[in-house]
């Protein structure tokens, strides 16, 4: 199957989960008036998605994979502004453990498909 757009990828599917569940999350009351602090986390999970699909457009490998570095990075740090999170008392462990696990998932997936990329014989849109 022959992935035609960002949207169809399982990798940027997920990060935009996260994205929308820490967006739900940062609107209660105590975690959306701290501004500085849901501005970030709501930067970095959305940094997450937006990295994907930059790179999966830019049309080579090489381009896509540099951009899954940094999604890696972003899901990294968002999942370290979690834990603040749960330290600052504006999330409860239950949250705090699904969020950080469906981060490590995505962290997961990205790792993958970066190795795929390198080890594949395609060399992507740009290249043909």
């Amino acid at each position: 199957m022959k992935i035609e757009k960002f949207e169809d990828l399982e990798i940027w599917k997920l990060a935009y989960e996260l994205s929308k569940e820490i967006y739900v999350i940062s609107k209660a009351e105590l975690f959306n008036k701290d501004y500085r602090f849901r501005d970030q986390i709501r930067a970095s999970s959305g940094s997450i998605m937006d990295n994907i699909a930059e790179g999966f457009e830019r049309g080579g490998n090489k381009e896509f994979s540099q951009f899954l570095f940094i999604a890696k990075g972003s899901c990294g740090e968002t999942r370290s502004q979690l834990y603040r999170a749960h330290l600052y008392e504006y999330i409860d462990k239950e949250t705090l453990d699904k969020l950080t696990y469906d981060a490590m998932k995505i962290n997961s997936k990205i790792s993958n498909m970066i190795t795929y990329l390198k080890n594949s014989e395609l060399k992507g849109t740009k290249y043909h």
